[in-house]
């Protein structure tokens, strides 16, 4: 495998794939029509040289996949809104229509974020806490409680993916996110970029969101075995003001983990790439094509195969293929 830098999400109907600072989010319309919007997006650890550094970079990189998440899922949801443009705002609709004209989106984008990150909280890791604190007058041990509050919160996130994704829309958003998997594995294998190698490569990646999550859960308990406060308020305190540092550490060894070919790391990747199989699906062609589109719109994969597979595919290899067609 090749590490090519490329790396996407699934979106509504679509995929979002980036390269470096430039991103595509490619939709399939209602009527089949494939649309691509590509534009720029410089992360926050390139504006601010602090946010770069290891162990830091982590929690900045996470906010800059929220952000650039939820642009382009709001992006993919426009085309699927239902049809009520005759109809009248409410009046709440009109005062903050009135008050923040088009500034609202980013608004209402910006609050969905942050209380999305206090769910997470509350749900991932406070919760957790709570249930295991049932079981703290039958066990003494500190490092036994970190461990079975690490195991509540795996279950609760393997139990939260099972119910979601008996949704119809969560289940094809998880086959796109199959087919983002398989592209770019197709390439990071040295296979040209068709349909018909997408759909032979596998659907688990090293780099997915999913197993960054299960890595910060397993950090996490590491974490919690060392830190030892006596009162209930102050281990929710340590949750919170933990994470920042927990994901950091986690970042770090999810992406040494995407640039290296080692059995020791591939050993730490499987876990994670074993969870992939509750968030992605196998796609169809047609969601293949969607995500080929994304990825041909911000990466010259001509080019990246020749640079990295030349015993395969010489210098000026697809050149000559094209000029022979």
């Amino acid at each position: 495998m090749k590490y090519s830098g490329i790396g996407g999400q699934a979106v509504l109907e679509g995929i979002m794939m980036k390269n470096r600072d430039e991103y595509a989010t490619a939709v399939r319309k209602p009527d089949g029509e494939i649309v691509v919007q590509k534009e720029t997006y410089v992360s926050m650890t390139e504006k601010v040289k602090f946010f770069s550094l290891p162990f830091v970079r982590g929690i900045f990189s996470f906010a800059d996949s929220m952000i650039l998440g939820m642009k382009t899922l709001t992006w993919s949801a426009g085309f699927f809104e239902d049809d009520d443009g005759d109809e009248e705002p409410g009046k709440i609709e009109k005062f903050l229509i009135d008050k923040f004209g088009e500034k609202l989106e980013n608004i209402v984008m910006t609050a969905v974020m942050i209380f999305s990150v206090f769910m997470a909280i509350g749900i991932f890791m406070v919760l957790p806490l709570l249930i295991a604190g049932v079981f703290r007058r039958f066990i003494a041990s500190e490092t036994v409680m970190a461990f079975l509050e690490g195991c509540i919160r795996i279950g609760i996130f393997i139990a939260y993916i099972k119910v979601i994704s008996r949704m119809d829309d969560i289940k094809r958003t998880f086959m796109y996110h199959g087919s983002e998997h398989k592209c770019i594995n197709c390439l990071e294998h040295g296979l040209v970029l068709n349909v018909e190698n997408v759909k032979k490569s596998s659907k688990e990646h090293k780099r997915c969101g999913t197993s960054f999550l299960l890595i910060v859960m397993v950090i996490s308990i590491l974490f919690f075995m060392v830190v030892r406060v006596d009162t209930i308020w102050l281990r929710i305190a340590s949750r919170i003001i933990l994470i920042p540092v927990i994901a950091g550490v986690s970042y770090e060894v999810l992406r040494l983990a995407g640039r290296s070919n080692s059995k020791i790391m591939d050993l730490i990747s499987r876990p994670g790439m074993w969870m992939q199989a509750l968030t992605t699906k196998e796609p169809d062609n047609s969601m293949i094509e969607v995500a080929i589109a994304a990825v041909e719109q911000v990466f010259d994969w001509k080019a990246y195969l020749e640079e990295n597979f030349p015993e395969t595919y010489p210098k000026g290899y697809f050149e000559t293929q094209e000029k022979t067609a």
